[in-house]
């Protein structure tokens, strides 16, 4: 099969080759699992001479008849070889009932190692934690980095390539169609509609369909923002709308158990006080926002710039706070392996208004961790002011920090 190389995953699910546990890879629909997984399928052929390897796409009919945990265990178990040289790789196994049972069995008797692929977090919150605590590795897989992207459609960094990023997301297909609107916004179209029937509605039960598409459309229009399901509730009054907080938060845990958003929630920045009330939400591929909102790249520039900083730093395996500092919020505060970034986003930071606030945020957090401004298109002199780093959006999303 032929495919382009998604190495910086493939190094992380190596060293866990060869070992008895479940390597389960999650994400959003369409960003990439399935082709990693194969990537991965076709270096184990090559490491392992003779390797016998299965693989199952749920959702293709050549399978539909995989429906139950048993129907699972007994088609792997008939195509199982002696000696243990067996791989067994599942796609999007959430679609079969209590599938949890034969994965549980099969690890239990070492006959094979293990490789699945899911679409929905209720895989793993759910009975998939509870029988197989301590038994399974998650490696979350997100759409195209701005770095991948570049390689993808053989763009080199330059303005024009981030505003077709900023504007189109990162979805790996897109490498196949011309990076228009016309084209790009009716494949997402059809994306989305995927994700929304088959992992939220059907995944969560829910009923108020045309409500769930309205709550996307203003979690779209509203990136970035502080959330309260209170606040939304009082809103849609307004609207002559009556929606229970309560549900509202239904419903945006199962936009967010299927990967479309995330939730970031606010942080103090002395001692990483978690606050309850208030967060924020991202989404997966910024393509995908923008369909939603049917809107330009530059009419609402500064949310998008926010979500792709977002996006690159979950990317890179950071954990991503809104930080509060006193009564400022630091627009992201995210830690990885015991160190951690603060991050301010602004379109300029020429405006001496916005330079002071910006800079000023930074500059009142008293430790050494790094501290960057981040601006569209400003062109710099230097990088450093006052030891806080300021880099245009462009750069700052092909750096290693």
């Amino acid at each position: 099969m032929k495919y382009i190389k998604r190495d910086s995953y493939i190094k992380k699910i190596m060293p866990y080759i060869g070992k008895p546990i479940i390597k389960v890879l999650t994400g959003q629909r369409r960003v990439g699992k399935s082709c990693i997984m194969r990537q991965l399928c076709d270096e184990i052929k090559e490491r392992y001479k003779g390797a016998n390897t299965i693989y199952i796409d749920c959702e293709l009919e050549e399978f539909r008849h995989i429906r139950t945990s048993a129907d699972l265990y007994a088609y792997i178990d008939k195509r199982l070889e002696p000696g243990g040289n067996n791989w067994l790789f599942i796609d999007e196994v959430q679609e079969v009932d209590a599938f949890q049972d034969a994965l549980r069995s099969l690890l239990a008797e070492q006959k094979c190692d293990i490789f699945c692929t899911g679409s929905n977090a209720n895989i793993l919150s759910g009975e998939l934690a509870t029988y197989l605590s301590g038994r399974y590795m998650e490696f979350d897989i997100h759409s195209l980095s701005y770095r991948e992207f570049l390689q993808f459609n053989q763009l080199e960094n330059r303005q024009e390539s981030l505003t077709k990023y900023l504007t189109f997301g990162g979805m790996p297909f897109l490498v196949n169609l011309e990076l228009t609107r016309s084209q790009v916004f009716e494949y997402l179209k059809n994306v989305y509609s995927t994700i929304l029937l088959k992992d939220v509605v059907a995944k969560e039960k829910i009923r108020n369909i045309s409500f769930l598409e309205n709550l996307v459309m203003y979690v779209a229009d509203n990136v970035g923002s502080l959330f309260s399901a209170n606040n939304i509730s009082k809103y849609l009054k307004s609207q002559h709308v009556t929606m229970s907080p309560q549900l509202i938060i239904n419903y945006l845990r199962g936009l967010t158990n299927a990967y479309i958003i995330h939730k970031v929630q606010r942080a103090d920045v002395g001692g990483l006080k978690i606050f309850e009330i208030g967060e924020k939400y991202y989404f997966e591929d910024l393509g995908l926002r923008n369909m939603i909102c049917g809107s330009n790249a530059s009419s609402d520039i500064h949310k998008i710039m926010e979500n792709a900083v977002f996006l690159y730093l979950i990317q890179n395996g950071y954990e991503v706070f809104v930080g509060r500092s006193g009564e400022k919020e630091i627009d992201f505060m995210a830690n990885r392996n015991g160190q951690r970034v603060y991050i301010q986003v602004a379109l300029t930071a020429m405006d001496k208004k916005t330079g002071e606030r910006e800079f000023g945020n930074l500059m009142e957090i008293k430790d050494n961790y790094p501290k960057f401004v981040v601006t569209l298109n400003d062109m710099i002199v230097g990088n450093d002011y006052k030891g806080i780093i300021y880099c245009n959006l462009a750069d700052f999303l092909v750096m290693e920090i």
